[in-house]
């Protein structure tokens, strides 16, 4: 018995040192989105769009186990393209995601994934398109899926899936969109 009050303890005092050695680390995220917008009805053809996305980043993550937290305030630029008319609107992507690093100290391999939010910044708000008037919304939120390789502690690049759980779009007041799309970043950590 008294082994297993000792072992506990132990690892506690383990678990409670860990944040005292965690890195953390600021820097600059920026990369190239491929985003499309999956309707409730298959309604019209549509084609995805090129777009980008920046902003600052943080980092925190227990170094003996690799598992973290990052966080970033990304400048992201979404939309559609519907026969003629690309319809494309800025927005604030607050992605959190739960962070695991594992490899050498020099090259490491990172999974990560959680939720977004995204506030509307700007943009063209209404369209009218095949005599039809298309909304974007203010807010937006859903998951993120990605990996990655870190190189030298200091330079992250990887790919990233964002699934959106709300309408984003609405036609004649009816919701029926949702920004999804791939990610292409690099980030500088410091």
């Amino acid at each position: 018995m008294k082994t297993r009050i000792s072992m506990i303890i132990i690892a506690v005092l383990a678990l409670i040192a860990l944040p005292a050695r965690a890195e953390f680390k600021i820097g600059v995220k920026g990369g190239v989105n491929i985003s499309s917008v999956h309707f409730s009805q298959e309604i019209l053809s549509k084609s995805n769009i090129t777009g980008y996305n920046i902003g600052p980043m943080i980092e925190f993550v227990a170094p003996v186990v690799g598992v973290g937290v990052d966080a970033a305030a990304l400048f992201n630029s979404k939309g559609v393209e519907i026969g003629d008319e690309t319809l494309r609107s800025n927005y604030l992507d607050i992605p959190v995601n739960l962070k695991w690093k594992f490899g050498l100290p020099s090259i490491k391999v990172y999974l990560a994934a959680g939720p977004y939010v995204s506030f509307k910044l700007g943009g063209d708000k209404i369209w009218n398109v095949i005599g039809e008037q298309w909304e974007a919304k203010s807010f937006g939120a859903g998951l993120n899926f990605g990996a990655g390789v870190e190189l030298i502690k200091h330079l992250q690049v990887g790919f990233n899936y964002g699934l959106g759980l709300t309408e984003n779009y609405s036609v004649n007041k009816v919701d029926l969109g949702k920004n999804r799309g791939w990610s292409i970043t690099a980030a500088i950590l410091f």
